[in-house]
């Protein structure tokens, strides 16, 4: 039996500044039913910052799930996992995290950053600080047990003091003392997701993540990178079925009609240089997203509007509405967390559990 199809879209829209679209765009992929939106971001272009623009799209969103891009590069890990936490505190259980690194001399450079000025850092190093901000982002949101807030107005007591946990821990980059100034997730842990087209990155999602993007033109390419991250997984003690494994495509939608005539370049998923394209018409689409699933290839995909509204629209209106017509996709959300979108549990306290501190 396959397990349920997941699907996941970008609101990427270089350069705006109104919130309403996202807001707009956002709830056009919810209306389709779709387990999550990402936004992505970084230190070397301009924009607004993600994390606070899905702050703003939560409240006006009430099941799809929020997944903004933040860099362990230059970043605080403690003040990190905090806004994470709180972005799943203001959606309710909605809230994912996507984990990169910054390479750029430029980008450490707008920080004072010690990095600037030296030869850059190799991927691999920037990686492994990465992995280590999301273990200790995982032990922070476990530094408060569930109930810890006892809020007790007739005795002045707030908190709890026997279900709060110290958190010491020293990397090769940084160290953090705990607890976390926020109390734990109403999902536990959010959503890690990594895009695993870096080896090094692959490593990191293996190890980590709830989600990892991969990148694939053919479907034996895609069994191949799912093979080996849910060894990988394995190798570090996880389950694999613990880890969802997406394939990222770019989605042309427009003209789709015309995508297979000759000199029109259409057909896909074919290689560009900025991943993996898909260009053909909303009906086309449904078929490869179900056959690569059918297969067992991949467990969903993550797509990304090369037109933001235009592409979003024939995705939910033409894609989603034919899959969900063939029974391939939900018609409605079952749960409320973005954990029960993608079907994974919440993960039990490591503190509560052993009782210890780190």
């Amino acid at each position: 039996m396959r397990s349920l199809l997941h699907l996941a879209t970008a609101l990427d829209q270089p350069g705006s500044l109104d919130a309403g679209s996202y807001v707009e765009l956002a709830r056009l992929a919810e209306r389709g039913g779709l387990d999550f939106v990402t936004l992505d971001d970084s230190f070397s272009r301009p924009g607004p910052d993600a994390l606070g623009v899905l702050c703003r799209v939560a409240p006006a969103t009430r099941r799809i799930g929020l997944v903004p891009t933040v860099t362990t590069t230059h970043t605080e890990p403690f003040q990190v996992q905090a806004a994470v936490a709180t972005l799943d505190w203001v959606s309710q259980g909605r809230a994912g995290w996507r984990i990169d690194v910054s390479t750029g001399e430029g980008e450490a450079r707008l920080f004072g950053s010690a990095r600037a000025g030296g030869p850059p850092f190799p991927a691999e190093t920037l990686w492994r600080e990465a992995g280590e901000v999301a273990d200790v982002a995982a032990r922070l949101w476990d530094s408060w047990e569930d109930g810890a807030e006892i809020r007790d107005v007739a005795t002045g007591r707030f908190v709890d003091r026997d279900r709060l946990h110290r958190v010491d821990f020293t990397g090769t980059a940084f160290s953090v003392r705990g607890p976390s100034t926020v109390p734990r997730p109403p999902q536990g842990h959010p959503v890690r997701v990594v895009d695993a087209t870096d080896e090094h990155a692959r490593t990191v999602a293996a190890r980590y993540a709830d989600v990892a993007l991969v990148r694939a033109v053919t479907p034996a390419q895609a069994a191949g990178v799912r093979d080996r991250l849910r060894e990988q997984a394995r190798g570090f003690g996880r389950h694999p079925d613990a880890l969802r494994v997406l394939v990222s495509l770019l989605v042309d939608l427009g003209d789709g009609e015309y995508a297979a005539e000759p000199g029109h370049g259409g057909g896909g998923p074919r290689p560009a240089v900025p991943g993996p394209l898909y260009r053909g018409g909303p009906v086309d689409l449904a078929e490869l997203v179900a056959a690569w699933h059918a297969d067992g290839v991949t467990d969903g995909f993550h797509l990304v509007p090369v037109e933001p509204r235009r592409d979003l629209e024939r995705l939910v209106n033409g894609t989603v509405a034919l899959l969900q017509h063939r029974a391939l996709f939900r018609t409605f959300y079952p749960g409320s967390t973005l954990r029960e979108h993608l079907g994974l549990a919440r993960p039990a306290n490591q503190y509560a559990v052993t009782g210890g501190t780190s």
